[in-house]
């Protein structure tokens, strides 16, 4: 028989709060004085050209916000995607697909449009292409929406990164 208790564990941890990690330098990125709390409401992303694009965007306007009134900065990606046959059966019909997209993306301040930063995120998913048409473009469709949600969390990420290097 154990003698660990689950109920005095969680219940001292929740007594001490926030000051186990006090020491540590830990830091919401988006807290109060978060240094990325700068990017909240106040990025303006291109507007999308494509289906995947417009993904792509949506994502990003969910992590970021959507600025209310002057945003500060102003956001340009540049896309690029491929497909890829990468499962054959014995009949040498394709049943699985690869979306590989990269992003190539650039903050920059909207009064003097000057280049902040810019970065270069990739990423891959995968569909089975082996159902039937309707099921094929569904998951074809599921790929790369997936895709996108990887991309705009890497390009966050980043931007996160660079919002902390620079209050530092």
């Amino acid at each position: 028989m154990s003698s660990f208790n689950r109920r005095f564990f969680l219940l001292s941890a929740a007594a001490l709060g926030g000051t186990s990690l006090s020491g540590c330098g830990f830091e919401p990125v988006y807290g109060t004085d978060g240094a990325a709390s700068m990017l909240l409401n106040n990025v303006l992303v291109d507007e999308p050209k494509a289906n995947e694009s417009y993904l792509l965007v949506r994502e990003l306007e969910n992590r970021l916000g959507q600025p209310g009134g002057a945003p500060q900065f102003g956001l340009s990606l540049a896309m690029n995607l491929d497909e890829q046959g990468v499962g054959r059966t014995s009949a040498q019909v394709t049943n699985r697909y690869d979306v590989v997209g990269s992003v190539t993306y650039a903050l920059r301040g909207m009064d003097n449009k000057e280049v902040l930063t810019t970065g270069k995120v990739s990423s891959f998913t995968s569909y089975s292409a082996s159902g039937s048409t309707v099921s094929e473009l569904a998951a074809r469709d599921d790929a790369y929406e997936r895709l996108m949600v990887i991309l705009a969390d890497r390009i966050v990420v980043d931007l996160q990164a660079y919002a902390v290097s620079e209050a530092a």
